[in-house]
């Protein structure tokens, strides 16, 4: 958090919460906007809800930073693919948002098929006045028109719209993995699980394949994408991570087609911790840019690793999340628990990492100071301004009173998803179907 993660000044500030929660309430994907006024989460119901920032106000100074729901909308249905025989999920599996170019919002979500373009916008007048339509909208009869009147603009309710603009559609065999928007907001990229589309915001009837890692026999498969990241800055760069723990930076100017790699990252495996789960816990979920573009971050089951674009050979850090899990990986293997995928994010000076584990816990690491930390978030300690205490986890000998054993961690409650504002100390936390929002304590 501060410099030196100060967990005593972190506090919470909003839950949202279904008693009645089922399967399509879980949350999915978590995403700030630019400015960090407004975020969003998706669900597996296909839903996407957009929470707004309290702005402040001078008999509330406290008050600011709170979240309140701002806009609901249906993105996506689920469907039917009659050719495969095979039920497309309306669960959104990722959301980016578009910086702001006029009073409107814009952000890309995804589901495994299909990309939509959606606007959110406010309106606050409505027209009235026609000629040719009466008060409730039905035409009227033109001999009936004696005098022209000019429509004006009336105050009404602020109301929230959300509209498609764009849907992309038909480019994707596989299920889609990652949406990322390139740095010079014209263009974006879709990943699934062997390859990799990039797309004109203007045009939805076709895409530019600029990764296919298909080989021509399907039984000589030994690897897939699992996420992929445009470079912040530099519009021609792009990464990608793959099931075997590989990441790959690509370079569109070197050719239409990136098949092969600029750049290859790849730790060598210690042969001494070779094992039956070597190669899935060393599949990466997830990997992600620093703001400043220097360093990508990629995290696998157990780690989270940061790499300097100029090293290829091995990562700078290396933060061991829950590495008292290793003992548990053949359970953890029979419940399928070993194949979730956790995200990761930077806080906005890239100073401090943040990733979700088990049991509602998450952890923070301080690149500068070293220093670590897991939280905890859940209903008990979701009040208001209630100020989260570190959680130790037991591995063996005597457990001390504030620490919890291993063996008594809730594996089916797991924070896959995490959200860092981009400027503020201000973290939002998906637990299942629960979001959190925690700031830096308002003295």
């Amino acid at each position: 958090m501060e410099e030196d993660i100060d967990t005593r000044k972190i506090n919470n500030s909003f839950l949202r919460d279904h008693s009645y929660a089922t399967e399509a309430d879980i949350i999915s994907t978590v995403e700030f906007n630019h400015t960090g006024e407004l975020l969003a989460t998706g669900d597996k119901g296909g839903r996407v809800v957009i929470f707004q920032r309290e702005q402040e106000s001078k008999n509330q100074i406290h008050r600011r930073g709170e979240y309140n729901v701002y806009s609901t909308f249906q993105s996506h249905e689920p469907e039917f693919d009659y050719l495969k025989s095979l039920e497309i999920e309306e669960k959104i599996n990722k959301i980016r948002w578009l910086p702001q170019q006029n009073a409107a919002y814009f952000l890309l979500s995804t589901n495994d098929k299909t990309v939509k373009l959606w606007k959110v916008s406010e309106r606050d007048k409505r027209p009235e006045g026609y000629n040719l339509k009466d008060e409730e909208g039905r035409l009227r009869d033109p001999a009936t028109i004696t005098t022209l009147r000019v429509p004006v603009l009336r105050p009404m309710d602020l109301m929230v719209e959300a509209t498609p603009r764009r849907v992309f559609a038909n480019a994707h065999t596989y299920h889609i993995n990652s949406i990322s928007v390139n740095s010079d907001y014209e263009t974006y990229m879709s990943a699934d699980d062997l390859r990799i589309n990039l797309w004109n915001f203007e045009i939805t009837n076709q895409s530019f394949n600029i990764v296919d890692i298909k080989p021509a026999n399907m039984e000589e498969l030994t690897e897939v994408i699992t996420a992929a990241e445009f470079h912040p800055h530099h519009c021609n760069t792009f990464v990608y991570s793959s099931s075997k723990g590989t990441i790959r930076l690509c370079d569109m100017r070197a050719s239409a087609l990136c098949d092969q790699h600029t750049k290859f990252f790849e730790e060598p495996e210690d042969p001494s911790n070779r094992s039956f789960f070597s190669e899935i816990i060393s599949s990466i979920s997830d990997v992600k840019f620093s703001h400043s573009g220097r360093y990508i971050m990629t995290r696998d089951y157990l780690t989270v690793k940061v790499w300097d674009l100029n090293m290829e050979n091995h990562p700078i850090e290396t933060y061991q999340v829950h590495d008292y899990l290793r003992s548990k990986l053949c359970s953890l293997y029979e419940n399928d628990c070993i194949f979730d995928k956790f995200e990761c994010v930077w806080n906005g000076s890239d100073s401090v990492i943040m990733t979700g584990s088990y049991n509602n816990f998450f952890r923070m690491f301080d690149r500068n100071t070293k220093r670590d930390v897991t939280l905890e978030a859940s209903r008990e300690n979701s009040k208001p301004r209630a100020i989260l205490k570190p959680r130790k986890v037991c591995v063996g000998g005597k457990r001390r009173k504030d620490e919890i054993s291993v063996d008594s961690l809730d594996f089916s409650k797991k924070i896959l998803h995490t959200a860092w504002h981009p400027s503020e100390n201000i973290i939002a936390v998906a637990a299942t179907n629960n979001l959190y929002i925690f700031q830096d304590k308002v003295n």
